[in-house]
């Protein structure tokens, strides 16, 4: 019987910047070594000096460690360029509205990758240089118009950076069970061909999508998506602890904490080494 070969893969804690509370619980993993990339939102309100000091001594510390940038355009959170359209008093606008003007052609490209080089200018600003990989917060790099300005953006300003595809490598009767995974694959498909036509490099496959207002057995949701993720695929995750800022901010709360507390566990551990996967780079 042949051994199963070793997957090195990407777990990914997105959100760093949205709150204290995210940061210090992303920082703990990272010191753990129980995740190995993080994606920074640097239009989050946690985005102080010592807030990124605090995430660059935890990388300096474990070097299988990437960071990248958190590409942000949904509420409630505020662009950095002066002339960016459509807000909402003053914040981009909603994720739904989002999703619904990307359909019908109401967004300009040109306009997404102004914000989107100011995003990945201020991450140079904070880090020193051009971040590891860049995707996008609820996912909105993969959407129509939106797409085109995201890739732009990253070709001009970060070539080096891989960018974040979501869909998954299974087969259809594995991926009826979950609407969002489903729009999800199916708006990577055009985001793998634009990227690929771009020069741009992506994660070989996907996992991590589920419903968030679920008290949801994430240790079973684990095993669920590292099965059958390939070589180079990436879990998306969100552990984190709730504080004020966050709650103010995010409806996903209390299951951040039970993310953080399942991928802190030995329970975890145990589970990367019985799949044979490592979060090692090389």
């Amino acid at each position: 019987m042949s051994a199963v070969p070793l997957r090195r893969i990407w777990l990914c804690a997105d959100d760093y910047g949205i709150s204290p509370g995210v940061n210090r619980a992303i920082r703990e993993l990272i010191d753990r070594k129980r995740i190995n990339a993080t994606s920074v939102m640097v239009v989050g309100p946690a985005i102080d000096r010592s807030e990124i000091d605090a995430l660059k001594s935890s990388v300096a510390a474990n070097s299988d460690c990437a960071v990248g940038l958190h590409a942000t355009l949904t509420a409630p959170f505020h662009p950095l360029t002066m002339h960016f359209r459509p807000l909402d008093g003053g914040q981009f606008i909603a994720l739904g509205r989002l999703l619904s003007k990307s359909f019908v052609g109401q967004l300009d490209p040109e306009m997404i990758e102004a914000e989107l080089l100011a995003q990945i200018a201020a991450f140079r600003e904070l880090f020193g240089r051009a971040p590891d990989y860049v995707d996008g917060h609820q996912h909105v790099q993969l959407f129509p118009k939106i797409r085109d300005g995201f890739l732009a953006a990253i070709k001009n300003a970060a070539p080096n950076a891989w960018v974040r595809q979501c869909g998954r490598s299974l087969p259809l009767t594995h991926r009826l069970d979950t609407p969002k995974a489903l729009l999800l694959d199916a708006l990577s498909a055009a985001f793998r061909q634009k990227a690929t036509q771009a020069g741009l490099h992506f994660n070989s496959g996907f996992a991590g999508a589920y419903n968030f207002s679920n008290k949801a057995d994430f240790a079973a949701l684990m095993q669920k998506f590292l099965d059958g993720l390939p070589d180079g695929g990436l879990v998306m995750c969100h552990p984190g602890f709730v504080d004020e800022t966050l709650a103010s901010l995010d409806p996903l709360t209390h299951q951040r904490e039970r993310e953080f507390a399942y991928l802190a566990s030995d329970e975890f551990a145990a589970m990367l080494a019985a799949n044979n996967v490592t979060l090692a780079r090389r």
